[in-house]
C-alpha cells in the first residue's frame, strides 16, 4: 500500500486543525462529474454542484489544499497580475468584459461565500492595498482606479500621506485601495471547503492520484492506482501541479504553463507596539515592484511576506536575510525581524499573465495560471465551471475559453523564467513609458 504523501511544512500546517483524511478510491464508482484537484477551484466547483444535486467525486494525490491553494500568502485580491480590465474587454470583447467583472466581485464574493459556510479561516475583509513604488507608478494607480470603479469596485487612490498612514511607512508615493479585499488562512479556508462541499453530497477521495483521463463509450474514466470514477464529465483542476504526481497525465496542459517557485514567510510574532504601526488596520499590501514586496499579518501577529530568488539555492536562508534587511528599511520600527517560516510552492505563470480557461474536449474543462492572483479567482471559478459542466453556452461564461496551446521548448522556458526576477528588478528602477 502507497503511503500518504507528507504535507509541506508552513505556518498555515502549523495552525491549522487538521481533518479527517477522506479515503482514497478503491473500485468503481459513477458520477455525474469527476474532479481531478481538491485546490479552491476543484473544491468550489464540487460545491457549487452538490448544492445543485449533482453526484460529484474529488479527487485529490495527496490532502485537501496540498498544493498552492493550501501554501499561498492569503492574500484575497480582486485584480490580475498584470492584466487590466480594459485590456481583458479589448481582447476577448464581451467575454473579456464579463471576466473583468468577475475578477471586480471576486473577493466579495469569496468573504460572502465565508460568511454563508461559517467557515473557520481567520478571514479579515479589511481591505488590499497596492501601493506605488515611484511617482509614474502613481500614475499606473489612478489609471486603475479608474478602469475598475467602472465596473463597480470600492476602489479610491490614496496620496502619500494616506498611504503612509494605512502602511507605517513613507517608502510609497500612493497607491489602490480595494475596500473588498483583505486576507484569510487559505489552509484552513480550503479545508473548510472541503468540509461544505462533503456535507452537501459530494464524495472526496484524497492520497488518490490520478493515472489517466481517458473517454470510453462508457463515459469519462478516470482511473489510480486502485479505482475509477466513470463520469459524464470531467474538470481538471490541479494547476501548476497537473504534472507533478503523474508527468504524463496532462501533458500538453502542463505544457501551457511555467510553474516558478513562490516562497512564503512568517516572522516571529511581533509586539503590540509594531502591530499598531505597521498596517494598523491590517489590510493585505502588495505593492507595485516586479519583485514584489508583499506583506499582511495573521491572527497571532505574524507578519507574512515573501520573496523571489533567482536561484533556489539554500533559499530559506538567503531569503530570511534578504526580505528581513528589506522589512527593516521598510519599517524601521520594526528592525530585522526574525522569521519562523519559511515555504515554497508553484504557481502557474504565462506569458501574458492571463489565465488559461479550456473545453479540452466534449465534457473535458480544465484551467491553469492563476499567475499569482488564485485565492479570490480560483474560489470565483467554481459556481463559472458548475454553470459551464451544466451545459449554459460558452458564449455566455465569464471566461475567455481558448485552445490548449503548449509553450514551444517548455523546459527551456521552465529554466529561463526565474531569470527574469533580474528583468523586474531593472523594470523597478525606470518609470514606466
Amino acid at each position: 500500500m502507497s503511503q500518504p504523501v507528507p504535507f509541506p511544512p508552513s505556518l498555515w500546517a502549523s495552525v491549522t486543525p487538521k481533518r479527517p483524511p477522506s479515503p482514497a478510491l478503491e473500485g468503481e464508482t459513477k458520477a455525474d462529474v469527476a474532479i481531478v484537484g481538491a485546490g479552491f477551484t476543484g473544491l468550489s466547483t464540487a460545491l457549487a454542484l452538490a448544492e445543485r444535486g449533482r453526484r460529484v467525486v474529488v479527487m485529490e494525490a495527496a490532502e485537501v489544499g496540498w498544493g498552492a491553494s493550501g501554501r499561498n500568502n492569503g492574500q484575497v485580491i480582486p485584480t490580475m497580475t498584470g492584466a487590466e480590465p480594459d485590456g481583458m474587454a479589448q481582447r476577448f470583447g464581451t467575454v473579456g468584459e464579463r471576466f473583468a467583472q468577475l475578477v471586480s466581485d471576486s473577493a466579495a464574493n469569496l468573504f460572502d461565500l465565508v460568511r454563508r459556510l461559517d467557515l473557520k479561516c481567520e478571514a479579515e475583509q479589511t481591505g488590499w492595498f497596492q501601493p506605488a513604488h515611484s511617482p509614474g507608478r502613481v500614475k499606473l494607480s489612478a489609471a486603475r482606479v479608474e478602469a475598475w470603479a467602472r465596473r463597480g469596485a470600492p476602489v479610491r487612490l490614496l496620496d502619500a500621506d494616506e498611504t503612509a498612514r494605512l502602511c507605517g511607512s513613507r517608502d510609497w508615493y500612493g497607491g489602490m485601495l480595494n475596500t473588498s479585499g483583505g486576507h484569510i488562512n487559505p489552509l484552513a479556508f480550503a479545508r473548510g471547503l472541503a468540509e461544505a462541499a462533503v456535507a452537501a453530497g459530494a464524495t472526496l477521495h484524497e492520497n488518490s492520484p490520478v493515472r489517466s483521463v481517458e473517454r470510453t463509450p462508457a463515459g469519462w474514466v478516470v482511473a489510480t492506482a486502485k479505482g475509477r470514477v466513470v463520469a459524464d464529465q470531467v474538470m481538471m483542476a490541479a494547476n501548476g501541479y497537473c504534472d507533478w504526481f503523474e508527468p504524463g497525465l496532462a501533458p500538453r496542459l502542463a505544457r501551457s504553463l511555467v510553474p516558478v517557485l513562490s516562497w512564503q514567510m512568517a516572522t516571529a510574532p511581533q509586539p503590540e507596539a509594531v502591530r499598531a504601526a505597521v498596517l494598523p488596520g491590517r489590510q493585505a499590501l502588495s505593492d507595485t515592484h516586479g519583485d514584489l514586496r508583499f506583506f499582511r499579518w495573521d491572527a497571532r501577529g505574524r507578519l507574512v511576506s515573501g520573496g523571489a530568488l533567482i536561484v533556489p539555492f539554500n533559499g530559506a536562508e538567503r531569503l530570511k536575510a534578504l526580505v528581513g534587511r528589506r522589512l527593516a528599511g521598510i519599517f524601521p520600527q520594526m528592525g530585522v525581524p526574525a522569521f519562523d517560516f519559511v515555504w515554497n510552492g508553484r504557481i502557474g505563470m504565462t506569458g501574458d499573465r492571463m489565465p488559461r480557461f479550456h473545453r479540452v474536449a466534449d465534457g473535458l474543462w480544465a484551467w491553469v495560471a492563476c499567475n499569482g492572483r488564485g485565492v479570490a479567482l480560483s474560489t470565483a471559478l467554481g459556481p463559472v465551471f458548475a454553470d459551464a459542466i451544466e451545459g449554459k453556452a460558452e458564449a455566455d461564461l465569464p471566461v475567455p475559453l481558448t485552445p490548449v496551446r503548449p509553450y514551444p521548448f517548455h523546459a527551456v522556458a521552465k529554466l529561463v523564467a526565474p531569470a527574469m526576477l533580474a528583468w523586474y528588478r531593472y523594470k523597478d528602477g525606470r518609470e514606466p513609458s
